[in-house]
């Protein structure tokens, strides 16, 4: 009938099993064999009960995405369901693996649901900037009650087949899929149990129906955090119609508000990242078939924020890790912060009670560096110095054993030259985390000239192991996110001296969607940092030096750019530094003019857009997309924007250059001038996404 589900009969019992590799998504040959399998079941009269079941590693995990934006292909997801649920027999959906998206929402459709107990289920459309299509919005509600139903959908976070047991979205825990639906199902006609279908079903709404607050303030909770998103508050509002309208009416209100964002800016940004991250994975220019090395222990050499955040994200995993300090007292200091970290998490409910002992359990903390001997993979995390990093490599060069893979966590260092203190060039890369390492996704990987290509592979793979969003780029100061970020800064500070403050500045870019802007993250960082490094090499910048010169280090002395009150992490603008810029414009003869939000806006997004370019050109990067990775997952950038890349071609790259040539010219810096790359495409009417079109064709 189908390649790709199958209709069996063991007597009464018919078995439907999609088999459709990788995981089952609802692809157009899937939800016709659904179709055609059940419409035959519920025909033969010898049936008297259906499991629908999955072969392979998972339940139905979802919509095929690769469909969204084609015309749509018959039977849709809706037909298939309504056909399931008025099925005059009872039909069970046997859950392994995930049910996710449109496979939760066929499951919903089944008048029972069983699952394995390691099952997650779960509506994450809202990561992908939508809101479940196939009346999810409206049947788990019923299913679960309207509180768990929009934090599910609301969050897009799957729940365990426990929690869906307690809440009434499973009948039951089963051994196995297949065997235990059966069972399920042999059970259901000899207790003559009636079909339950929660279209029909209002129960669990009563509540709401009475107190709909109950049910507004469990939404205010969860949308407190979707800043400049519009998918979570329009999935709220499809389940408010779960509650205030009969069910068909409610399907209508969800399949608008599945309509409207499906052709929206902010779900097609937010699903380009998604196959964006996934492009990430795939390394350029390396051989096909390159195994991994195999990676059982990883050392990391630094207790510190670095270190301790890295070894946390491997001990995550259940990977064993050895960290290495030069002195008892350090390593102490380090391996106490982690266990805070881990005990404050459990303490919120982040992680079990027990997991902090497990964690910590798998953490070794040694001092000397002879102690890399038995790892596989071993990450510098020591002080941002060329000095200090080469004497490091030059040790690991003596004690790592052979082929154990060599990384740097540096965010602007040269690997090149890292690696030329070893007789072993081939092993050493750079792995550069982002702070907190054991928070943060990203992971810039590092290809030096002489890095192999299985030690690449290796870095990738375990970076993904350990939950990370791996992105290669090559050899540069600063390489692809602190590269485009410096022309940030340098645009930021030039606009002090032009007119504009510190807050102004920071609210065009925090109400474009990123979650600081420069000056507050100047701040938090610490600006004698920089203070200190441009005395070594006898740079000057006048308002930042100004600051410093005024005891002015940022949130730690409580005074930087901002001021901020005692034990507040608040940003408070300060009549003092207007005072202070105004005292350093005039004394170099200096004129201020009112800067416009629509400027500073464009100083700040188009020259790292410029630089993106650049680095593109200079095959830093392999895609436009690994650039947006690096900025989504690395820096904040607001996930319904897409990406610097992405965002440039939405504004369109002609306008783009036009205006980094006015600003060239205005504020008298060559550097400003578009780049080649972006001059040609911009010339041809061209994207940064045809780059990548171009390269796949």
């Amino acid at each position: 009938m189908s390649e790709v589900v199958k209709l069996e009969r063991h007597d009464v019992i018919a078995l439907v099993t999609v088999d459709s590799p990788p995981v089952n998504a609802l692809s157009a040959a899937v939800r016709g064999g659904i179709f055609e399998c059940m419409k035959s079941a519920i025909a033969d009269a010898e049936v008297k009960a259906i499991v629908l079941t999955c072969a392979g590693r998972t339940f139905i995990a979802g919509a095929d995405i690769t469909e969204f934006g084609k015309p749509p292909k018959s039977p849709g997801l809706a037909e298939v369901l309504e056909l399931m649920e008025k099925s005059p027999k009872p039909i069970i959906a046997a859950i392994h693996g995930t049910a996710l998206g449109g496979g939760l929402e066929v499951a919903l459709a089944c008048h029972y649901r069983v699952a394995v107990k390691e099952a997650r289920l779960g509506l994450p459309e809202v990561k992908l900037g939508l809101l479940p299509g196939a009346g999810g919005t409206q049947r788990l509600p019923r299913a679960v009650g309207p509180e768990l139903a929009v934090k599910m959908i609301v969050s897009g976070d799957p729940i365990s087949a426990a929690d869906a047991l307690k809440n009434g979205l499973i009948e039951e825990i089963v051994e196995g899929p297949a065997s235990g639906g059966e069972a399920f199902a042999r059970k259901v006609l000899a207790e003559k149990r009636p079909l339950r279908k929660l279209r029909d079903d209002d129960s669990k709404l009563a509540a709401a129906k009475a107190d709909i607050s109950i049910f507004t303030n469990a939404v205010a909770a969860l949308t407190k955090k979707a800043r400049g998103l519009e998918a979570p508050f329009a999935a709220a509002d499809a389940v408010r119609a779960a509650i205030e309208l009969p069910f068909d009416e409610g399907l209508k209100k969800e399949r608008e508000g599945f309509l409207k964002l499906v052709s929206s800016d902010q779900s097609k940004a937010q699903r380009y990242a998604f196959f964006s991250e996934r492009e990430a994975a795939k390394i350029a220019g390396v051989p096909e078939g390159t195994k991994a090395r195999n990676v059982s222990r990883v050392a990391i050499i630094g207790a510190g924020t670095m270190g301790g955040g890295i070894a946390m994200s491997f001990a995550n995993a259940g990977i064993p890790v050895t960290l290495i300090e030069t002195g008892e007292e350090q390593l102490k200091r380090g391996l106490g912060v982690m266990q805070k970290n881990y005990e404050a998490t459990a303490a919120r409910g982040g992680i079990p009670a027990d997991a902090p002992a497990k964690r910590m359990g798998l953490i070794d903390g040694k001092v000397g560096l002879e102690n890399v001997k038995d790892a596989d993979l071993v990450i510098e995390a020591v002080f941002e110095t060329m000095a200090v990093k080469k004497e490091v490599f030059e040790a690991l060069d003596k004690h790592a054993k052979p082929g154990a893979v060599l990384a740097s966590n540096t965010s602007y260092l040269n690997i090149d030259e890292i690696a030329k203190v070893t007789k072993r060039p081939q092993d050493v890369l750079g792995m550069h985390f982002f702070s907190p390492a054991n928070v943060m996704k990203l992971c810039e990987i590092v290809r030096a000239d002489k890095t192999a290509p299985d030690a690449l592979t290796t870095a990738v793979s375990i970076a993904r192991k350990i939950a990370k969003v791996p992105a290669v780029v090559g050899v540069c100061d600063g390489f692809v996110g602190n590269r485009m970020l410096a022309q940030r800064g340098k645009q930021s500070e030039k606009l002090l001296f032009e007119g504009a403050l510190p807050q102004q500045v920071d609210a065009v870019v925090t109400k474009f969607g990123m979650p600081m802007g420069p000056f507050a993250m100047s701040d938090l960082a610490g600006l004698d940092i920089g203070w200190r490094s441009r005395k070594d090499r006898g740079i000057k910048s006048e308002i930042a030096d100004a600051l410093c010169e005024a005891g002015r280090f940022g949130q730690k002395t409580g005074k930087g750019y901002y001021k901020y009150e005692a034990g507040s992490r608040a940003a408070l603008p300060d009549p003092e530094v207007e005072k202070l810029i105004d005292e350093t414009l005039q004394r170099l003869g200096r004129k201020k003019r009112v800067v416009s939000d629509d400027e500073i806006l464009e100083r700040m997004m188009y020259p790292m857009i410029n630089e993106g370019a650049r680095i593109l050109e200079e095959g830093i990067a392999a895609r436009p997309s690994d650039i947006d990775v690096i900025w989504l997952y690395g820096y904040g950038w607001p996930i319904y924007r897409g990406g610097p890349m992405f965002y440039a071609d939405q504004v369109g790259l002609k306008h783009i250059a036009d205006r980094l040539s006015y600003y060239a010219k205005e504020t008298n810096d060559p550097s400003l001038e578009p780049a080649p790359l972006l001059k040609r495409l911009a010339a041809e009417g061209k994207t940064f996404a045809s780059l990548a079109q171009s390269k796949a064709a």
